[in-house]
């Protein structure tokens, strides 16, 4: 039950405290407080320890009063009251002559899930007649009415934790992505198999369901002999055929069915929404208020940053348990459902974006937004990413797609989309060659109009323009177009960088989208998005989270530079690298291709990028290697864009 610290309290207190509170009379003459209190004081310490020797029962002994203690309270597990003395009385029924009776009262208060539970029992005393010398031994009349009173012999109390059902994620749409769906549990019940046939029974089930044999079995033979030793969870619909009937020929080996918070399948958005389990030790260290060993709560992803709100909040049910296990409720406390958390995913677009990378072996990414008000509609990452959050957090060198930027400086540098540039085969900066890609048609070099060069991507004709960008001239085009312009988003984002180049190479190659310059596929979504929609586009994945979307933006896009871009990416698909989307049905497609030089082992290879937009639709495509944009990312956007339509 999250949030409890639990710890059985000491009956030995409450005895200290009643023989403490108890007097003798008005006058001077001495009574039965001095002795209480000096058996108390005696026993300061060792009582808080449950160590009741020196305590007198009436017709117990210390160590059947223990033992009772124990034995009504073990079902409580370590839950804590507190008591306190309100009142010690003498009491006037006096059954045996020259026995001194009173009765102290306590208060008990216990914490169940968070709510007190509050009550008043009584505990007789009795004082028999004294010796000669005075002295006299106070004795307690113990029965369980002491701890609660309405208990009966025998009867014990038991604690239920009641869990809280988790908050769902949901939707775009409202519909829950991430809801409790079916799964198999598939272990060792060792209830079901001798503690010498354990080992053997957990090697067999590790090599059935393909888990490392050695750990399991040595998980099985230290877990009790009452555990269910879990091998691995499977979605119901996952159990491979050969599981069932293979678990019914193994000592112990049960499938048991439970339910989980999942989304529709294994990979949908795994790096960003995250996965819930049992909390590790770790965060019991942590934060030992909010988790206690055995909880549920988010352990990555969305659903641990929010597990505050889709953790809810565990009930409790406090019983009377008679000798026949029948229960009689004492106190209940409600459960409350987490809230869900809401996000602007398209179900149908996801899982096409997975789809779409799920043949792609380096790491890979597809963003799709919505440029009218910045959702994102998918945020996929491939499987060659190995659970890294590529699409919204990766921080790749953007290559040609950056033009989209560099055209804009350019246009603010005073250039229109008709004027001439100089596209050479290669331009050299500071004694380093740049040289366009290596099949650059070359009935496009020589003096073009940067409409054609930002269409056939031409490095050289942009390189040798830069210094009309000025020195922070780049970086602001970015910022107009959200890259660059760091601020929280309430998920793991990356806007990229531009930064400012300390060298004229440095220039060049910011120029191109490479040197320093970085991006995330998500970035690169909101800069074609930008262009589309006219005005720069802050992606939203959580409508509930706020975000500061004029944060940089110093010099804001103008609907004439929108127009003058969305003219250049529309040519780059009626005449250049992205013509094989000039059929695609519905609104007109703009467009941009990019290839990115990394070494890797002293060997030069490419990053392969695309991004486009159709409509109120803008996408962008990473593969972290690849031979060109064109060729690697094209056909990947091209299939999610015509699917998607």
């Amino acid at each position: 039950m999250p949030g409890a610290a639990l710890v059985r309290p000491s009956l030995a207190v409450l005895v200290a405290l009643a023989l403490t509170g108890c007097s003798g009379g008005g006058d001077d003459t001495p009574g039965p407080q001095e002795p209480a209190l000096a058996l108390a004081a005696a026993l300061d310490g060792g009582l808080q320890d449950g160590e009741m020797d020196g305590l007198a029962f009436v017709d117990s002994s210390v160590t059947d009063v223990e033992a009772d203690w124990s034995d009504t309270t073990e079902g409580l597990g370590d839950l804590v009251p507190t008591v306190a003395v309100s009142g010690v009385a003498e009491t006037e029924d006096e059954p045996v002559e020259g026995v001194e009776t009173a009765a102290a009262t306590l208060d008990w208060s216990w914490d169940v899930a968070g709510k007190p539970w509050t009550y008043t029992t009584t505990v007789p005393m009795r004082l028999p007649e004294t010796d000669d010398a005075g002295s006299g031994t106070w004795e307690l009349q113990w029965s369980r009415t002491v701890v609660e009173p309405s208990l009966r012999e025998a009867t014990t109390l038991a604690l239920t934790p009641v869990a809280a059902r988790r908050g769902e994620v949901l939707g775009g749409d409202g519909e829950a992505l991430v809801t409790d769906r079916l799964v198999t549990r598939v272990g060792i019940d060792r209830t079901q198999v001798p503690a010498a046939r354990a080992a053997a029974s957990a090697r067999a089930l590790a090599a059935l369901v393909d888990v490392a044999p050695g750990p399991y079995a040595e998980r099985v033979e230290e877990a009790g002999d009452a555990a269910f030793v879990e091998a691995l969870v499977l979605r119901t619909e996952d159990v491979p055929p050969p599981v069932g009937p293979g678990v019914a020929e193994i000592d112990g080996a049960r499938l048991i069915s439970d339910r989980l918070p999942l989304a529709p399948t294994r990979e949908f958005a795994a790096p960003i929404l995250g996965t819930v389990g049992e909390v590790t030790a770790e965060m019991v260290e942590e934060d030992p208020e909010a988790y206690a060993p055995g909880d549920v709560a988010g352990l990555s992803g969305l659903q641990a940053r929010y597990d505050d709100v889709l953790r809810g909040t565990d009930g409790a049910v406090l019983s009377a348990v008679a000798p026949d296990g029948r229960e009689r409720r004492l106190v209940r406390v409600a459960d409350q459902d987490g809230d869900p958390l809401r996000t602007t995913l398209d179900e149908d677009l996801q899982l096409l974006a997975e789809e779409v990378l799920a043949d792609v072996g380096p790491a890979s990414a597809l963003v799709a937004l919505r440029p009218s008000d910045g959702a994102v509609l998918a945020a996929a990452s491939g499987p060659g990413a190995e659970g890294l959050n590529v699409a919204t957090y990766g921080q790749y060198a953007p290559g040609s797609t950056f033009k989209i930027v560099s055209s804009l400086a350019l246009l603010r540098g005073g250039l229109t989309p008709t004027s001439t540039v100089p596209c050479t085969p290669t331009v050299t900066v500071d004694g380093r060659v740049f040289e366009n890609y290596d099949d650059y048609p070359a009935g496009s070099l020589g003096r073009v109009p940067l409409r054609t060069a930002v269409a056939q991507s031409c490095n050289t004709a942009m390189i040798a323009e830069r210094d009309r960008a000025g020195a922070d001239g780049v970086a602001t085009a970015a910022a107009a177009l959200g890259l660059g312009v760091d601020r929280d988003l309430g998920f793991p984002s990356y806007f990229g960088q531009v930064g400012t180049p300390g060298s004229e190479t440095g220039r060049a190659a910011t120029m191109i989208g490479q040197g320093e310059v970085l991006a995330s596929p998500m970035a690169m979504a909101a800069v074609v998005g930008s262009v589309q929609q006219g005005a720069r586009v802050t992606p939203r994945l959580l409508p509930d989270v706020e975000v500061d979307t004029d944060a940089g933006d110093e010099q804001p896009l103008t609907s004439t530079e929108a127009e003058q871009l969305r003219g250049m990416l529309r040519a780059v698909v009626t005449e250049g690298s992205g013509s094989s989307l000039a059929d695609l049905s519905g609104p007109p497609v703009i467009a941009k291709t990019g290839t990115a030089e990394f070494e890797d082992g002293g060997e030069l290879r490419t990053r392969a990028w695309m991004v486009a937009a159709q409509g109120d639709l803008a996408v962008a495509v990473l593969v972290a290697e690849g031979s060109s944009g064109s060729g690697t990312a094209g056909p990947l956007l091209e299939a999610f864009l015509r699917t998607a339509g």
